[in-house]
């Protein structure tokens, strides 16, 4: 949805929370009459369908954060509110409800602890086909085939016999009989319809590891656009604008060694490559625009014998390498989507903070020099960029800003600096691609020193200041009252008491599992392989939590709880890169043991209660709102950094086990008062 609808790019995350709901409410009615996943099949056409034919372009009101919209000549149906965002959120919690219904269904005809075992274990392996898929490249038609085949076999199989909740030694309802054939068959029909809209919409696309790529000529330019919005285009270096061959204007071409991060298709790589750079480590995280640049750039950077390639991300590689470079340049770095539906975090967003800009001047050679340009689009952006340079390389940047194209931006930060005698002068023509050549006179940027640096704890580059969009609170404020609304609905009528209990651990488990993404993402990068990596890590953790607490009774709740708070503050106090290891594995390990050993003990607790659940499907459902209202939690980080939540996961866990329910007694044996 977020390659087809622009601005779900940037709030993926309400499908996440969507899901979460689905699932709980899902769960919730497993007792009832109808046979809700009759409906997947004809939800499934109806959200596909809307994709396709309407073309919906969502439109941000002006805020004090940033957005791009497509800007696409293409028909589209325009909708100037993120009011869209509830009825989005609506349709795909039905959607998912309709699926969760049968998997309660089929979780409640087993014992608790190994159904919930199975479910893990499901989980685990859909992650792990989806990251293959995604290393693999593979098109959307290839995910609804592998989705749509097991809910065909859901389809012509009947449900379980036993009913939720039916104590053991009464009768359970006779098996539910196999839906009529001709309603199959109409389900069936409207799965495949929606795999030949989804093959349609991706047709002549590419599927990078982060999205939609498209590939298109515009004159004698090459463009490539992902998501539906422009990205790039490939076009020699002397038609491109100056920015590229600036540092070389300013100091000659005495550049003998130069990083390029970010290299994108390769026209940073040219530059270098023109004015006499003996060699050029060109690093570049997604290998499919590499490809692009290789096989249509005109220049060819990237089979000259100077450059060595790297698919790596540029934080990681920063981390690993102890070469030394005269020049390093952030390529038009831009953020397009967010690094993954659990966080706001966009994709570029941990390149441009105090912890990155430092890691660059310890690369740097004694008479080094960054470079950053870009279309900034707003001045606070330039100001944050230019306070977080004076912070991490102690001196003053020389940063200059054609307020006419966008806010054009030019940063050179670095030792180097110091050389300079006079300030060389800025073309007043930028000569972007697609955009007016009329002059456009630069001026030197005047930082105003109160728009905060970026940190790793706090990487929203594109916010002004600490707050939380209103937006969001709008937007999410309507998702609160549709979910409890639902949940009361639901629960109407129903036996059971609600578990406090379970809806603290899946609230305290969802932002655990946010902040390990978002530590993963510091480690290796901001790919969907490395996302689905993170989250098998924490499913992993939740199956061996399981196997031991299916071999042994937790008894001091309190004392596992008291375990995991200690290991929340360790991760408070020790954060991603703190700690310096040469060797990749070892460093790997260590950080992997210590941002997931948390999600351990949680799922000890977790599965703990529910190896004395009396209500498999009630008390699952409770845990996954539990999960939803955490994930809303996660929007206090625009407001506290990340570190933060590691308080909030501590409060939700120390309410859990206050809040959990003692087994009950055994019988006394007869005749015994």
């Amino acid at each position: 949805m977020p390659a087809y609808i622009r601005l779900l790019a940037y709030f993926s995350n309400f499908i996440l929370l969507a899901s979460f709901l689905g699932i709980g409410i899902g769960c919730l009615l497993a007792n009832a009459r109808s046979r809700l996943f009759a409906w997947f099949p004809v939800l499934t056409a109806a959200v596909v369908g809307a994709v396709y034919f309407f073309r919906l372009e969502v439109a941000i009101p002006p805020s004090a954060s940033i957005y791009f919209t497509s800007g696409t000549a293409e028909p589209v149906v325009a909708v100037e509110t993120t009011l869209l965002l509830p009825v989005l959120f609506v349709i795909v919690a039905a959607l998912m409800a309709t699926a969760a219904q049968r998997m309660a269904r089929e979780m409640a005809a087993l014992e608790p602890l190994g159904a919930y075992t199975l479910n893990i274990a499901g989980s685990l392996c859909g992650v792990l086909a989806f990251g293959v898929m995604s290393w693999l490249e593979l098109p959307p038609v290839v995910w609804f085939t592998l989705a749509f085949a097991p809910a065909i076999l859901l389809l012509v199989t009947p449900e379980p016999a036993r009913d939720f909740g039916v104590p053991e030694g009464i009768a359970t309802a006779p098996p539910r009989r196999p839906a009529p054939r001709a309603a199959v068959l109409v389900d069936v029909a409207l799965l495949a319809v929606s795999l030949i809209l989804v093959h349609v919409m991706a047709r002549g696309a590419l599927w990078s590891p982060y999205y939609k790529i498209t590939v298109g000529k515009s004159g004698t330019d090459t463009v490539v656009e992902v998501n539906n919005i422009f990205h790039q285009s490939m076009a020699p270096v002397a038609q491109k604008e100056y920015f590229y061959q600036w540092p070389y204007t300013v100091f000659g071409d005495s550049f003998k060694n130069v990083l390029i991060l970010g290299a994108g298709s390769g026209t940073d790589v040219a530059a270098a490559l023109m004015h006499g750079a003996g060699h050029v480590d060109a690093v570049e995280i997604d290998p499919t625009i590499l490809r692009l640049g290789k096989a249509l750039h005109p220049d060819h950077p990237f089979d000259d014998p100077r450059v060595t390639v790297i698919n790596d991300d540029a934080r990681h590689f920063l981390r690993t390498t102890n070469k030394k470079y005269d020049l390093v340049v952030f390529a038009l770095i831009d953020s397009l989507t967010l690094q993954s539906s659990f966080s706001g975090v966009r994709l570029e967003s941990y390149m441009f903070t105090e912890e990155s800009f430092r890691a660059v001047r310890d690369r740097l050679a004694p008479d080094g020099l960054l470079v950053v340009y870009n279309y900034f689009r707003e001045k606070w952006l330039v100001d944050r960029l230019a306070n977080t340079a004076a912070i991490a390389f102690g001196a003053e940047p020389r940063v200059h800003v054609h307020e006419a194209r966008a806010y054009l931006g030019i940063m050179l930060a670095g030792p180097r600096l110091a050389t300079l005698k006079s300030d060389p002068v800025v073309p007043e023509q930028v000569t972007a691609y697609n955009q007016s050549h009329a002059p456009a006179p630069a001026r030197m940027l005047a930082r105003d020193t109160s728009i905060e640096a970026a940190t790793d704890d706090w990487p929203f580059l594109y916010m002004k200041d600490r707050h939380i969009p209103q937006h969001y609170v709008v937007a999410l404020l309507l998702i609160l009252a549709v979910s409890v609304v639902s949940v009361l609905w639901v629960l109407r009528g129903q036996s059971g008491s609600w578990s406090w209990q379970f809806f603290f651990l899946g609230a305290g488990f969802m932002l655990l599992e946010t902040k390990a993404i978002i530590q993963f993402a510091l480690l290796w990068g901001s790919t969907w392989i490395v996302a689905s990596l993170a989250i098998a890590s924490v499913l992993t953790m939740a199956l061996l939590a399981t196997f031991i607490v299916s071999r042994v009774e937790i008894r001091r709740q309190g004392l596992v709880a008291a375990v995991l708070v200690g290991l929340l503050l360790l991760n408070a106090v020790v954060p991603v890169g703190r700690v310096a290891i040469e060797s990749r594995a070892l460093e790997s390990l260590f950080y992997a043991v210590l941002m997931f050993s948390p999600i351990l003990c949680a799922g000890l607790l977790f599965g703990s209660a529910i190896k004395h659940s009396t209500s498999l499907a009630r008390d699952y459902g409770t845990n996954l709102l539990g999960a939803m209202v955490g994930g809303v939690a996660e929007y206090l980080s625009l407001t506290t950094g990340f570190r933060f939540l590691l308080l909030v996961v501590a409060v939700f866990y120390i309410a859990a086990v206050l809040t959990r329910r003692q087994p009950a007694a055994a019988p006394a044996p007869a005749g015994i008062k």
